[in-house]
């Protein structure tokens, strides 16, 4: 943990310094908007599971709304756009709460275990709340979306936040260590803010492309999860 210059008085940059990165886009946008956050939340003396609670329920009521707005989209009634921006705007917020919260705590040194499960299973019902507004989506756009695929797609899903609980702990390891720019870049297609920021675009420009983008994302999920299995098993003998 970095030490702060003036313990009392944290700047954004004292908490963005102790952010838990994330990706490319995510250390850019996402943590820095969280440590804006995070300094909100010193200063009015909020603990970090009030972050994480507002985080949870923004997230949920974002993906709740992308639901209910998905056939009145497809039928034309409603806006791409309106439900797009919709998503943007609270998917980015609720997500740099979710940086802010563990940013908070290890600033001010409220960090706690119950703390830490509390904000692992917010992040949980977060993202089912999130693949259940792509699916829903997709199924409303392409109604032959097979039941399997969406299935799939939320299976491999989890997969992200098993491995990042996973590389948290003291057995961590990563299968790709670089940290070159083109790597980097690469591993865009696995940072949250990335992702969530492409999803929001995608249901605002081109809502029927989101068939496509869980097919992508069942795609590359299932395979970071078999790759991951191998690198594991190798290491392991």
């Amino acid at each position: 943990m970095s030490t702060l210059a003036e313990p009392s008085h944290p700047t954004v940059a004292d908490f963005h310094r102790v952010n838990r990165g994330g990706g490319l886009f995510s250390e850019s946008v996402s943590q820095w908007i969280g440590a804006v956050f995070a300094l909100v939340a010193q200063r009015l003396g909020l603990r970090p599971t009030a972050l994480t609670i507002t985080n949870l329920v923004l997230g949920l009521a974002t993906s709740v709304t992308v639901v209910a707005l998905a056939g009145p989209v497809a039928a034309g009634d409603v806006p791409a756009w309106v439900v797009g921006l919709l998503a943007l705007v609270g998917w980015q917020i609720a997500y740099a709460l979710d940086c802010a919260d563990g940013q908070l705590a290890r600033v001010t040194g409220q960090g706690s275990a119950a703390g830490a499960r509390v904000d692992v299973l917010c992040d949980v019902a977060a993202q089912i709340a999130l693949v259940a507004a792509l699916g829903a989506t997709a199924v409303t756009q392409v109604p032959s979306t097979p039941v399997w695929l969406v299935a799939t797609f939320a299976g491999t899903w989890m997969v992200n936040l098993v491995t990042s609980v996973m590389q948290s702990g003291p057995n961590a390891a990563s299968m790709v260590t670089s940290t070159s720019l083109p790597v980097r870049l690469a591993k865009l297609v696995r940072d949250y803010g990335a992702v969530i920021f492409a999803a929001a675009l995608v249901l605002a420009f081109a809502p029927a492309l989101v068939f496509w983008v869980i097919v992508a994302f069942t795609v590359v999920n299932g395979g970071f999860l078999l790759a991951s299995i191998a690198f594991s098993a190798r290491a392991s003998l």
